[in-house]
């Protein structure tokens, strides 16, 4: 009987000793709540100790948490809307504020916290600059001062954001359209700008070449004037010569010249004197020109 009693303590002492360790991970910090308050925070990983049967353990997500924001509609400086995506990364720097602050909601209740704590603090930054300066790609700054905004908010959950980043920046839909239909219009006129820059410039090219065209035959036909002018002029000067050598043979020359040109086709005719002075070689036996009678 007396061992059954001793194993029965030592059984005991064993479950207890079970009940009252439990583990905690390095990736996580856990709180021993006693009756709902919080008697003890362990933080560092390892083998822990709390009353069987009393106390409870809670445990919280020790790593770096993102939350997504958004869309969220925001109107900059210059008063044209956008709508924001964004994201944060945060961590649970303060795991018994954490648990006074979300009480049993745990993880869920602080993302919907900080959700509207980010949508306000991005909506502030945001509408104090233009438009301009959110769609351009240093917004480095934006960020910063959404997060540092967000900082100070955050830690009365027990949480510490680490960093706020936009994710996209659009128009809202209903100014998508009328956005396209500007830089359209803008781009139209732009291609007719440069459309009619290019024919301005074509017309001064055709002008241009029209004049050379005209120079160059102008000058063309100077020269071939010149050139006709100076062979004319050789060619009557050895006409001159031929005639000043022989005239009885230059006469017979221009008179076979003249019935050459005269007779040329298949239907030419010609009615004259059979005495006419046309045929005065042609009426000589040996082709010379009749002497002339006074």
């Amino acid at each position: 009987m007396l061992r059954n009693i001793v194993l029965g303590v030592v059984g005991a002492a064993l479950v207890l000793t079970y009940l009252s360790i439990f583990i905690v991970d390095e990736r996580e910090k856990a709180l021993v709540l006693r009756f709902g308050r919080v008697v003890d925070v362990k933080e560092d990983p390892g083998l822990a100790f709390k009353v069987p049967f009393i106390d409870t353990v809670v445990r919280y997500d020790d790593r770096i948490l993102s939350i997504d924001v958004g869309p969220i509609e925001v109107t900059p400086a210059d008063d044209r809307r956008l709508v924001v995506d964004a994201f944060a990364r945060y961590r649970i720097a303060d795991v018994e504020r954490f648990r006074q602050a979300v009480g049993d909601g745990g993880i869920g209740i602080a993302d919907s916290r900080l959700d509207r704590i980010l949508t306000a603090e991005t909506r502030e930054v945001l509408g104090t600059v233009s438009s301009k300066d959110i769609l351009s790609t240093d917004r480095a700054t934006l960020m910063l001062r959404i997060r540092n905004a967000a900082i100070t908010e955050a830690r009365a959950l027990g949480l510490d954001v680490i960093d706020v980043r936009l994710k996209a920046t659009d128009l809202p839909p209903q100014n998508l359209e009328a956005t396209f239909e500007r830089m359209r219009a803008e781009r139209e006129r732009e291609a007719t700008d440069e459309r009619a820059r290019g024919n301005e410039a074509a017309q001064r090219v055709r002008a241009q070449a029209d004049r050379t065209v005209v120079e160059l035959v102008s000058e063309a036909r100077r020269e071939a004037e010149i050139v006709r002018g100076e062979a004319d002029a050789e060619r009557n000067a050895i006409f001159a010569d031929a005639f000043g050598a022989d005239p009885d043979f230059f006469e017979f020359y221009r008179s076979l010249t003249a019935y050459e040109r005269s007779l040329q086709g298949t239907n030419s005719s010609m009615v004259l004197s059979p005495d006419s002075e046309f045929f005065e070689y042609l009426r000589s036996p040996t082709g010379a020109a009749p002497a002339v009678t006074q």
